[in-house]
C-alpha cells in the first residue's frame, strides 16, 4: 500500500458567512498550506456539490486555483453529491499513489445560506431519483421513511435517536469552528417543529457555509491514510435491498478495512455523516462497530460520548458543526487530523486510529477513510 500522509490542514468556521465561496475556500487552503510549512502543491483537487447553481459559477477548479494564487497549478473538481469532499481526498490519494504527483492540495466548500430554504432543498433534492422526486419525495421525507423502518425493525424510540442530537450539540459547543456552539436538551429536540414525520427540526443538519482543506503528500507527515473505500447503491430507494442499513456504507467500509488490514473494533475515534440523527446509529452498525440494533443502546450508555470507549463526532458532526455539502467530507478528515495530533483543544480524545464516513445523496455514493497517527 502506498505511504500517503496528511501534512497540513485548514478550515473556516462553518455557519452563515458573508464571504463569497471562493474567499472561504481560499481561507481554508491557505491555512492548510501554512500548516504544512508553506509547501507548494503539485496539483489541486476541488470539491463542491453544485457551485453552478448555489453560487452561479462554473469551471470551478480553475477558479479556485486562480483565487489562491496558483493559476498554473493543475486543478480538477471531484463530485459525488454530498460526499464530494471525501471523493476529492480519494482523487488526490490515487494521483499520489500512481506517482503522478508528489503532493496534492484538497480544498472543499459550499455556500448555501444566501438562498431560501425551499431553494436549497430543491437543489439538494436533485440527487434523489427523478421518478421518486416527481411523486414528491424530498431528502427529509426519504430520511423519515428510513427512520420509520429503522425504529420499527429494532424497537428504537425517537427519544433514543434524539440523544444523537444532544450529544453532538454538546460536542459542537466545544468546537470553535462549529455552526452551532451551544448545548440543547432532549426536550428541545423532541419539541422542535416537525419536518418530515417522525423527524423534527433538531434531528436534521443545518444549511451552512464553509470550507476545509488538507495537503496530501508521499511519505511525509504525522497522519497516514491507512485505507480508503467507496461503496455505491441504486439512486432509487425502491430498488434497495433494505431501508434499515446502507449497502454503500458497508461496501466502503469493507474496502477501507481490507486496504488498511484492520477491523472495525480497532477504530478509536470516528466522524460519521449524521445529516439526519438516525443516520449516525445506522452508520455505526453498517461500519461493523455495533451489531444491528445495538448502536442506540451504546449511545444511551455514553459509549460514543467524548469520554466514552469510542467517541463519535467529537466535532459536533454535521448536526452541530454544520454541513456545507462539498466541505463536510474534508472537514471530517481535518477534525480527525487534529484529534490524532493532539490539537483538538476543548474536545480532545485519546486515539491513534480514526475513521471518517461520508454519505453522497441518499447513500448512493459513500466513502470510508481510515487514518492513523504515525509514531
Amino acid at each position: 500500500m502506498a505511504d500517503i500522509r496528511i501534512v497540513g490542514v485548514g478550515m473556516t468556521r462553518f455557519g452563515k458567512r458573508p464571504e463569497p465561496l471562493q474567499a472561504l475556500m481560499a481561507e481554508a487552503a491557505r491555512a492548510a498550506l501554512d500548516d504544512a510549512g508553506g509547501e507548494r502543491p503539485d496539483a489541486i483537487v476541488v470539491a463542491a456539490m453544485n457551485p453552478e447553481e448555489f453560487v452561479g459559477e462554473g469551471n470551478f477548479a480553475s477558479q479556485i486555483a486562480t483565487y489562491i494564487g496558483r493559476a498554473r497549478t493543475p486543478a480538477l473538481r471531484a463530485e459525488t453529491a454530498t460526499s464530494s469532499g471525501a471523493a476529492a481526498i480519494f482523487s488526490a490519494y490515487t494521483a499520489i499513489a500512481a506517482s503522478v504527483y508528489r503532493s496534492v492540495l484538497v480544498v472543499a466548500g459550499e455556500k448555501m445560506t444566501h438562498l431560501s430554504t425551499p431553494k436549497v432543498s430543491e437543489l439538494i433534492g436533485r440527487s434523489i431519483d427523478p421518478s421518486e422526486r416527481s411523486y414528491g419525495a424530498t431528502m427529509p421525507a426519504l430520511a423519515a421513511l428510513v427512520t420509520r423502518a429503522f425504529t420499527a425493525k429494532h424497537g428504537v424510540s425517537l427519544k433514543e435517536i434524539s440523544l444523537v442530537t444532544v450529544k453532538n450539540h454538546r460536542n459542537g459547543a466545544r468546537n470553535p469552528f462549529a455552526h452551532f456552539q451551544e448545548e440543547i436538551s432532549l426536550e428541545q429536540v423532541m419539541e422542535s417543529r416537525m419536518v418530515a414525520d417522525p423527524l423534527r427540526l433538531y434531528h436534521c443538519c443545518p444549511i451552512s457555509d464553509g470550507a476545509a482543506a488538507c495537503l496530501l503528500t508521499a511519505g511525509r507527515g504525522p497522519v497516514r491514510i491507512m485505507g480508503i473505500g467507496q461503496g455505491a447503491d441504486y439512486v432509487a430507494i425502491r430498488y434497495r435491498d433494505e431501508l434499515t442499513s446502507f449497502r454503500a456504507t458497508q461496501a466502503a467500509a469493507e474496502a477501507a478495512y481490507r486496504m488498511a488490514g484492520i477491523g472495525p473494533h480497532q477504530i478509536e475515534v470516528a466522524e460519521v455523516h449524521d445529516a439526519f440523527a438516525p443516520f449516525e446509529l445506522i452508520t455505526l452498525e453498517d461500519l461493523g462497530i455495533y451489531s444491528p440494533g445495538k448502536a442506540a443502546r451504546a449511545l444511551a450508555h455514553g459509549e460514543t460520548a467524548l469520554g466514552g470507549s469510542l467517541p463519535v463526532n467529537p466535532s459536533g458532526g454535521l448536526k452541530a458543526r454544520g454541513h456545507p455539502l462539498g466541505a463536510s467530507g474534508v472537514a471530517q478528515v481535518v477534525e480527525l487530523y487534529w484529534q490524532l495530533t493532539g490539537r483538538a483543544e476543548g474536545r480532545q480524545v485519546e486515539a491513534r486510529v480514526g475513521l471518517a464516513h461520508s454519505i453522497g445523496g441518499l447513500a448512493t455514493s459513500n466513502w470510508v477513510t481510515l487514518l492513523e497517527r504515525v509514531e
